[in-house]
């Protein structure tokens, strides 16, 4: 039994205590917006906060976040920085096939919770391990500035 708090809720949920915590959200709690990508948490695709801080949900076992707070792509539009970030995303239509666009969306939010004005750096050190396959690489800048700029 896996019991941690899941986007401002608690949950205990039964599972092997070694299943990525990925695997937990998407089939155990029916939370699909978290993506699947590498397994290796080289893309990004499978991020998630773990008590605030960006983490790799396809490498991290459930048993990790066991009293921990984890919040998903489904939180942020309820959050002030996530809903920020969603709507610079659409602004400067970053995505393109989607796919990638939960991690990212995910990294942002937790860099701008740190750092309220990022610099190009910031944001390149934050956003490094998330792939996009159709490299809108600018664009997320773009949209990260613009969320800074609408929390400010």
């Amino acid at each position: 039994m896996a019991k941690f708090t899941l986007n401002g809720k608690p949950v205990n949920v039964q599972v092997d205590p070694s299943t990525p915590i990925l695997w937990t959200l998407r089939d155990s709690l029916n939370l699909t917006g978290t993506k699947f990508g590498c397994g290796i948490a080289a893309c990004g695709a499978c991020t998630v906060h773990m008590n605030g801080a960006a983490i790799r949900s396809c490498v991290t076992p459930v048993s990790v976040a066991e009293g921990a707070s984890i919040n998903t792509i489904e939180a942020m539009a309820g959050d002030r920085v996530g809903k920020a970030v969603q709507d610079a995303w659409v602004k400067h239509d970053v995505a393109q096939c989607g796919y990638c666009q939960s991690g990212q969306i995910m990294s942002a939010t937790a860099l701008l919770k740190g750092k309220k004005n990022p610099t190009d750096a910031d944001i390149d050190a934050a956003m490094a391990g998330n792939i996009c396959r159709c490299g809108t690489y600018q664009r997320i800048r773009a949209a990260i500035k613009d969320a800074a700029k609408a929390i400010a």
